[in-house]
């Protein structure tokens, strides 16, 4: 050989298998064919991949440096004698692009999802549920291992345990070797002669098992719990994954949850308006002691002022939902709806034009540039409802 192969490297004779490997790397990802196509940039990658496979096998490295033709003794001088696709796959991607290796039986289960229906009061103020769920458990039977009892895998005889094989073919390049999983133990590097007649070699079952589920308060629908391990058991007995909990939140006959407001309307009468008056307004509570709570204070009163108008909002600071994160509650906002009589009968007909004429509002004016001293009934509703 006339060339020095550590030259063509650019290492030195005392460069350690990974220096030799990291300078084929880099040296590949400039000279490749598909890089530079040119048939002296080709010449060379042919010159570097020699020398690559003389000095990254210990055997042949030795006898170069003792003096011999390791190409000749390979049984060959040729390029691509003995020359492997992976070192190529290496070169340009910093590792193997197959499995290197037999692949462990024993792997993380999967993630699973159920959903679990709350009423508002619930998500709101928190609760504890028992979930009966359907996973992949670990096998009784054979505790994960997959075996009958009494027996264990044995090492394949096709890949010998390494979990892959060998696969030659010719190319442009020469003799292109490429590692494919083993048919036969599927990558494992071991095979079952003798599976475990429960889980059929899986190392786990399928069971319903019983799980308690405590719900923070201030959830929403469509917040996830995380319960950690709760899930899928993985093959071969592996680690379960977790279990994600969505809550879903019944629509409640009152409340409309706004963020970590309650929102609720008040119909009042259009005396009860006009005059004042004060409302026991039952809170989010109010379910609670419905389900044996009776400790808690389950009313508001609010106070509405005489001349109320239809839309007007009353807030009660702090009776709404607690804060899922830190402390505190939202708020209560309830917005008054004053209702007008549809039916009257003599009476109150009497009655309400007797009021009429007492507040000069027998013939309202309800031009757009009123400027009455006293507004009628309908000049007040106009406003209330944006001149509408």
């Amino acid at each position: 050989m006339t060339q020095d192969l550590y030259e063509v490297l650019g290492v030195t004779r005392d460069a350690s298998p990974e220096q030799v490997k990291k300078a084929y790397r880099s040296l590949a990802r400039q000279l490749h064919p598909d890089v530079n196509p040119d048939a002296e940039t080709q010449e060379r990658f042919k010159e570097v991949t020699r020398a690559y496979d003389v000095l990254s096998d210990p055997q042949k490295r030795e006898l170069y440096d003792l003096g011999g033709d390791p190409l000749s003794a390979a049984g060959g001088a040729g390029f691509g004698q003995g020359f492997s696709f992976t070192d190529i796959m290496d070169a340009f991607f910093g590792q193997s692009a197959g499995t290197r290796g037999p692949r462990p039986r024993t792997r993380r289960g999967q993630d699973a999802l159920i959903r679990l229906q709350l009423t508002l009061g619930e998500a709101a103020f928190g609760a504890s549920r028992e979930l009966k769920v359907d996973t992949a458990v670990t096998c009784t039977v054979c505790a994960g291992a997959g075996t009958a009892p009494g027996t264990s895998p044995r090492t394949c005889s096709t890949c010998s345990g390494r979990g892959e094989i060998s696969h030659v073919q010719r190319s442009f390049l020469g003799e292109v070797r490429t590692m494919r999983p083993c048919p036969t133990c599927r990558g494992f590097g071991s095979v079952i002669p003798d599976p475990c007649s429960e889980c059929s070699g899986d190392g786990r079952i399928r069971a319903r098992r019983t799980i308690s589920v405590n719900v923070p308060a201030g959830v929403d629908a469509g917040t996830r719990i995380q319960l950690t391990g709760e899930g899928e058991v993985g093959p071969g007995g592996g680690p379960a994954g977790d279990l994600y909990v969505e809550i879903d939140v019944q629509q409640h006959p009152v409340f409309t949850r706004h963020g970590d407001d309650l929102l609720c309307t008040i119909t009042l009468p259009m005396t009860a308006a006009a005059l004042g008056t004060s409302v026991a307004l039952p809170t989010l509570e109010a379910d609670l002691a419905s389900a044996g709570n009776d400790s808690i204070e389950t009313t508001v009163d609010l106070e509405l002022k005489p001349g109320t108008q239809s839309g007007e909002q009353i807030v009660a600071r702090g009776r709404g939902v607690p804060h899922l994160r830190g402390t505190g509650r939202g708020d209560l906002v309830t917005t008054i709806v004053v209702e007008t009589p549809t039916r009257l009968d003599n009476a109150q007909a009497e009655l309400l034009q007797q009021l009429a004429a007492l507040r000069d509002e027998e013939k309202p004016d309800v031009g757009p540039d009123a400027q009455s001293k006293h507004r009628g009934v309908f000049g007040r509703f106009r406003e209330a409802f944006g001149g509408r």
